[in-house]
């Protein structure tokens, strides 16, 4: 008897274990992949496309990094205090160079939320004065979305501190051998938009100011026609430089002509006219045609929200 009631207790056990295993696995599983060397003091970690869920644990968009004789500048700085200690280990597999830097590119949370991960490990935060106001003041938003999206008990995400160093024109980070020029473009996809220009290697960190392989989304936070304006900077002034875009993979400029400036053009266009003629916003949004950027990933999540934005703001903008 006593041995039939061991070999059931060990029957439990063990059913339990193989039940808990994939639960282990996921959680001890990792949330980043290896970074790319884009080039000779850049990297990346290229994000997949989707929004945030438990099975990414938020990543979903392009980070990186660029490491120079004395020191690393991290680009973005991840959507949890988690994948930012996974970046930091990353980085401190490749360089023993210190991080003393970490450039927000926007307002996002998955662009700032691991900050203090960087901040306890001696780095200086930067950020657009703009993008510094919306961190703050959708502080508690943030933090709930991420909860909801990434299945967390309520209240279990803390706010990273603000960053410290507000970049309103240009700032220049000399990391030894290499400078980084970190430059506000605007409002674009979120207002206070900043881009990392890695200058000897020509490559440009260009946040979600370029989008690849997916459609843009368009938010009531940013602005369709300085997003065009930020467009066409980088077309005056970096044009043979390879570019990181926020969400996609690394290319030249016209590789993002495209899912990028072409798509914003053309819904911007329609809206300022239909705005323009009294055209109500139904019959705008169902007259634009989308057809040329339908094969590009989450068009059909993104695409009638970005309408009815574009329409919106249009309208702002004539009245």
């Amino acid at each position: 008897m006593l041995k039939n009631t061991q070999n059931r207790a060990q029957l439990v056990l063990a059913l339990a274990a193989l039940a808990l295993s994939p639960l282990l696995a996921a959680k001890e599983a990792p949330i980043l992949p290896e970074p790319e060397a884009v080039s000779e003091h850049a990297h990346a970690w290229v994000g997949p496309y989707g929004g945030p869920d438990t099975e990414n644990q938020g990543f979903r968009m392009n980070l990186g990094y660029v490491v120079g004789e004395d020191a690393v500048a991290v680009i973005d700085s991840g959507h949890t205090p988690e994948m930012a200690k996974e970046m930091l280990e990353h980085i401190r597999a490749t360089t023993d160079k210190p991080v003393r830097y970490v450039i927000n590119t926007n307002s996002q949370p998955h662009r700032f939320m691991g900050n203090d991960v960087f901040r306890e490990a001696g780095a200086d935060i930067l950020a657009a004065p703009e993008a510094v106001d919306r961190m703050q003041g959708n502080a508690s938003m943030f933090a709930m979305q991420l909860e909801n999206a990434l299945d967390r008990p309520e209240g279990s995400t803390e706010h990273p501190e603000p960053p410290n160093v507000m970049v309103e024109d240009r700032e220049e980070l000399d990391l030894g051998g290499v400078t980084l020029g970190v430059r506000h473009v605007g409002s674009a996809h979120t207002h206070g938009s900043l881009i990392a220009v890695v200058e000897p290697d020509n490559v440009v960190f260009a946040g979600d100011v370029l989008y690849g392989g997916r459609l843009l989304a368009i938010l009531s936070d940013g602005s369709m026609e300085g997003w065009l304006e930020a467009y066409e900077l980088l077309q005056d002034e970096y044009a043979d430089a390879k570019f990181i875009p926020g969400h996609g993979e690394p290319g030249a400029l016209s590789t993002f002509d495209h899912p990028t400036h072409d798509y914003l053009r053309a819904l911007w266009d329609h809206m300022i006219e239909a705005a323009d003629m009294g055209t109500d916003m139904q019959s705008a949004i169902g007259a634009f045609d989308a057809s040329p950027w339908q094969d590009l990933a989450d068009f059909d999540d993104l695409a009638p929200r970005n309408a009815n934005i574009a329409y919106q703001e249009a309208e702002s903008a004539l009245f």
